[in-house]
């Protein structure tokens, strides 16, 4: 485990080019939050950092960027599309744009249904390097049957890959058992980060969060038997995180 404390825009700058098989992170989303009351964030920080992501990551490497939008002056920014296609400017491909569907939501104005999902989209650098899709949905007609595209027969066992919604309970309750991680504002459930890291990487490959607030990524990629690169800038998340990861 590598562990860095300080701005992820300087502290990449020592990770070697094309050594990251996997990124999963969650940026700052505009303005919804402040991190211990402050926040640095706008396009003169997240474009940089996705350039760097491009250069650390490996060829066929994955990054998921899990994240959502503010609602400023009744209009969505859109800032998560600006985010999209500005990998694929950097050279990316878009493989994939997936939803994180919530159990909870907080509650929006009277206009508005109620928003219970954040984006997660899944970036290659090249053609897809690993793919393990998770299969744990039921299949309703298991075994052999007739009827596919050539005429021939086909054979479907008792699970098939999941669909690209994913949904996990999320909240003080149920995103963790280590209670110390809600002291940051923005954790994401640890079953997520888990699901993208069987997904897009294997044992012994290294993982990459740039910023790794209460490091739920990393806790996962050690459990997972991955190598792990954490980057926080604020010292308290950082000991959190660091607490976490030496526990799992």
């Amino acid at each position: 485990m590598n562990l860095m404390l300080g701005d992820c825009l300087e502290r990449m700058k020592e990770i070697p080019d094309g050594c990251v098989d996997l990124t999963v992170t969650s940026p700052p989303y505009d303005n919804l939050r402040t991190y211990n009351g402050t926040l640095d964030w706008g396009d003169h920080v997240w474009k940089p950092v996705i350039q760097e992501l491009f250069r650390v990551a490996k060829q066929g490497g994955v990054v998921v960027w899990v994240v959502g939008d503010a609602t400023v002056k009744g209009s969505e920014t859109g800032t998560s599309f600006k985010q999209a296609l500005y990998f694929m400017e950097c050279g990316f491909n878009l493989h994939d744009t997936m939803i994180y569907e919530k159990s909870g939501m907080a509650y929006p104005d009277s206009t508005r249904y109620h928003n219970v999902f954040e984006y997660m989209f899944v970036m290659t650098k090249g053609a897809i390097g690993t793919c393990n899709l998770i299969k744990d949905r039921a299949n309703k007609y298991v075994g052999t049957q007739g009827g596919n595209k050539r005429g021939g027969l086909c054979t479907r066992g008792e699970y098939g890959a999941r669909f690209n919604i994913w949904r996990f309970a999320n909240g003080r309750d149920n995103s963790s058992k280590d209670r110390e991680a809600f002291q940051h504002p923005a954790i994401f459930p640890e079953a997520l980060a888990n699901d993208h890291i069987l997904s897009w990487s294997n044992e012994g490959d290294t993982v990459l969060d740039p910023f790794m607030g209460s490091g739920t990524t990393g806790k996962m990629a050690k459990k997972l038997n991955r190598r792990f690169i954490g980057i926080e800038k604020d010292e308290s998340y950082f000991e959190i995180a660091r607490a976490r990861i030496e526990a799992a």
